[in-house]
């Protein structure tokens, strides 16, 4: 669906969904839970970490609970993503979801996370009522690993994995950012591990959220290249099937000279293919704030209108306004993560919430 519309028009029609201006409509809410997290990704944030918000700035559990329900019964919302920061290091992980499931038995709901403790959680998760989870994870070998998120928990990640899958987290998926000359070399190995555990893996392109600021168009492996990667020991086809709003463009994976399907990988090329005019995302931060689009560097508040007793009406409209004003793309009127115009937001991607 391209963006086009009215972009002149400054007024969400009263009652709609969530609306913008170019004619594309958000049923996917993502809510960040918290922007802690126990890793410290080179692309994500710096070594020593953030600034972490106080615990009074976050949104609570029955905040978070309240806004899936103005999403869902208000403005059209049909699926969840729980995103942080790291959501398994709240405390109060399993009662949120079990009382968003309580109140919503169809809904499907995600989770993104590192997996790091998730051995230990994913029962639980499961029957509070989680549907699946995305997984993020870079390398198989453990020096990289390190290298790359600065702390030494591949062993816990690869269990969670694990008991993600025997617990029925079904589909899983794990995310991969693949960095020019530290793991990039390890694509084909990735897929071939994901292949083997019917784990759907798909490759993001670095984006320029990261808190040093230090990102690069020439730095960054292109959706091409990570594709001619893949190729050196695998045939890669389009997925037949419809994209449908998802970010990723999927593959179907054979051997090279033998038809079996093997599988799909999908890779997500948010700089160089951008999907901005299917576009079908609203994220609400940590602490109760809309952020219309991954790159915009303006953001509405919600969780002033949920403590100073707003009714529901009022809340989804300010959300349908945030979500009216939403740009074109990559946080401007048109695409270009490597344009002379693009301007970073000041929160790192932890801080946003993916």
């Amino acid at each position: 669906m391209p963006a086009t519309g009215n972009p002149d028009n400054t007024v969400p029609r009263p009652g709609a969904g969530l609306l913008d201006r170019f004619g594309r409509q958000a049923t996917d809410l993502r809510i960040s839970l918290t922007d802690k997290c126990n890793l410290r990704c080179t692309y994500c944030m710096p070594a020593e970490g953030l600034s972490w918000l106080a615990k009074n700035q976050v949104l609570t559990a029955a905040e978070i609970t309240r806004l899936v329900r103005i999403g869902v019964s208000r403005l059209g919302v049909r699926e969840l993503r729980l995103t942080g920061g790291e959501p398994l290091v709240r405390a109060d992980l399993v009662e949120i979801i079990s009382a968003i499931r309580s109140e919503h038995p169809g809904l499907p709901v995600s989770m993104t996370t590192n997996a790091v403790g998730l051995a230990k959680k994913a029962a639980a998760l499961k029957i509070a009522g989680l549907t699946r989870i995305n997984v993020s994870l870079d390398s198989l070998h453990p020096g990289t690993f390190a290298q790359l998120t600065r702390r030494p928990f591949l062993d816990q990640v690869l269990a969670g994995i694990d008991a993600a899958l025997a617990t029925g987290l079904a589909p899983v998926k794990v995310n991969a950012v693949l960095m020019r000359g530290v793991n990039d070399a390890e694509a084909p190995d990735l897929l071939e591990w994901a292949l083997s555990r019917q784990i759907e893996l798909r490759f993001i392109e670095q984006m320029p959220l990261d808190a040093d600021h230090g990102w690069t168009r020439d730095g960054m492996v292109t959706a091409a290249q990570t594709k001619a990667l893949l190729s050196t020991r695998f045939e890669l086809a389009p997925d037949p099937r419809r994209r449908d709003g998802a970010p990723a463009e999927r593959f179907e994976v054979r051997r090279p000279g033998d038809a079996g399907l093997l599988g799909t990988v999908g890779i997500i090329a948010s700089v160089t293919e951008p999907f901005c005019a299917d576009c079908r995302r609203t994220r609400i931060t940590a602490e109760g704030k809309v952020m219309s689009c991954l790159f915009s560097r303006e953001e509405t508040d919600l969780l002033g209108l949920l403590r100073a007793t707003a009714d529901d009406a009022e809340v989804a409209d300010r959300w349908r306004a945030a979500m009216w004003s939403k740009p074109k793309a990559h946080g401007m009127d048109h695409t270009g993560l490597d344009s002379a115009d693009y301007v970073q937001p000041d929160r790192s991607m932890s801080a946003i919430g993916g």
